[in-house]
């Protein structure tokens, strides 16, 4: 499973973060990092809930 963010979308609301901080996490200037695009395992969970709670539906989720 892979995770990927349409940047023209994300608001950086953090709202992923607060799902999966392991996952998401923003930098200095509040732009959304994805601190890999393969999702391990025990994320799955997490991360399927933080695409679900984008309110901007700027999170994708791949294979």
């Amino acid at each position: 499973m892979e995770i990927d963010v349409d940047r023209s979308l994300c608001e950086a609301n953090a709202i992923c973060v607060g799902f999966a901080p392991e996952v998401f996490d923003l930098d200095d200037d509040e732009e959304l990092i994805l601190e890999s695009t393969e999702v391990p395992q025990n994320q799955v969970e997490r991360v399927t809930q933080a695409v679900a709670s984008c309110p901007k539906n700027a999170l994708l989720i791949r294979g």
